[in-house]
């Protein structure tokens, strides 16, 4: 059973970088062929692809999102992260790591974690 954690602050200052890790038990990130994605729910609205990594290491980025985001991992740990740059209160929202066989579908969740932008 693959299970998926994330971790990170919970409140972070208008401006700063959000950085957010997800940490993978269960299967390894780097097993053909997973994608590993980062999705996000903002309050009152839909959920929001930001981006993932994918089996191999080749990255993907929201257009969205202006290049605002850097995914990468860290194999040693079995563990990939988020950093979002110059965040504003919009940025407020659940942020959920998850696996799937492409980057728009998604088979494991990880139970999300709040992450509110305010000063």
């Amino acid at each position: 059973q693959v299970q998926l954690q994330e971790s990170g602050p919970g409140l972070v200052k208008p401006s700063q970088t959000l950085s957010l890790t997800c940490t993978v038990s269960g299967g390894s990130i780097t097993t053909n062929y997973y994608f590993w994605s980062w999705i996000r729910r903002p309050p009152g609205k839909g959920l929001e692809w930001m981006g993932g990594i994918a089996y191999s290491g080749i990255t993907s980025d929201s257009p969205s999102l202006k290049s605002r985001t850097s995914i990468s991992r860290d194999t040693s740990k079995n563990q990939f992260t988020l950093q979002l740059s110059s965040v504003t209160p919009e940025d407020t929202a659940v942020y959920y790591c998850a696996r799937g066989p492409r980057f728009t579908e998604y088979d494991y969740w990880g139970q999300g974690t709040q992450v509110t932008v305010s000063s």
